[in-house]
């Protein structure tokens, strides 16, 4: 339980943290609300209209300016994350686990993911991978720590895949993407995020695994649905093709900081009411 209070005034009653257990429950019910977030105030304000919060290591290219996911550390993920967890009250938090945190071995997996947990107070961890990653899935499970798998479009392995494409074009990589999501499922994964994939691929994938589905650039018919939180609040000009803008923040900050640069410039502030004056 969480008494969070984001704002001076705020209702005292505590709020009761979603749990995993019912996140594995909303499977075909009302779709899951799950958006990322990397700083306590962006999640304190997201946190009533979501059921999870993602700290994913996009943070690398809407935080750091990374050009990949890649470059993205242990240290980067628990700093955000403990941050978004302070920020939160209600929504599951589940933070990504970075590239080459998890895939030497399980053990290794358990380590991160045991520091991860520790460090932020977070719920739930996240890593990428289908078959190759359901043993890892099963030890991290069958040891206490619940695991949100990644299956289609698998960011941290863009080297590898050769960019940022859609997946599932050809009859052999929709079968393997299926096969994935069935075998990290049945490893016991929570959760599934489908990434970047026709949508014939996530409807099977969403009709084939016991638990929800969440996608993001792959079908309604997914359990829910997850996007980058900058993306959804209109932060950046370029966006990928499943994105839609909800809202126009990048308007709002240049409008903010055009009106701010004026008023210095003209000595128009601070003004009396900004600044602190002798007492007569």
């Amino acid at each position: 339980m969480s008494t969070f209070q984001p704002e001076a005034g705020a209702s005292a009653t505590p709020l009761r943290r979603i749990t995993v257990p019912a996140i594995r429950a909303g499977k075909g019910g009302t779709p899951l609300v799950m958006l990322t977030a990397y700083t306590a105030r962006v999640a304190a304000l997201l946190d009533p209209h979501c059921d999870m919060l993602l700290v994913g290591d996009s943070l690398a290219q809407v935080i750091y300016g990374l050009p990949s996911t890649v470059p993205v550390t242990l240290e980067m993920m628990c700093a955000h994350g403990a941050a978004v967890v302070r920020g939160a009250a209600h929504a599951l938090v589940v933070i990504d686990m970075p590239f080459g945190s998890y895939e030497a071995s399980k053990e290794v997996a358990f380590d991160s993911a045991a520091r991860i947990l520790k460090e932020t107070g977070a719920s739930a961890v996240k890593l990428e991978g289908g078959v190759a990653m359901a043993e890892t899935i099963a030890f991290l499970s069958a040891r206490g720590i619940p695991v949100m798998a990644h299956v289609g479009l698998t960011p941290q392995a863009v080297n590898a895949l050769g960019g940022y494409g859609a997946r599932g074009r050809s009859e052999a990589e929709a079968a393997k993407i299926i096969g994935d999501a069935q075998a990290v499922a049945d490893a016991g994964a929570f959760a599934i995020v489908i990434e970047g994939v026709l949508e014939p691929i996530a409807v099977a994938i969403t009709e084939a695994v016991a638990c929800p589905t969440i996608g993001i650039g792959a079908s309604a018919r997914c359990d829910g649905q997850v996007l980058v939180g900058e993306d959804m609040l209109g932060l950046f000009d370029r966006t990928p093709k499943f994105v839609k803008a909800y809202g126009t923040m990048a308007a709002g900050v240049t409008d903010a900081a055009t009106r701010y640069a004026a008023d210095v410039r003209a000595r128009a502030f601070p003004t009396a009411a900004e600044t602190y004056q002798p007492k007569i």
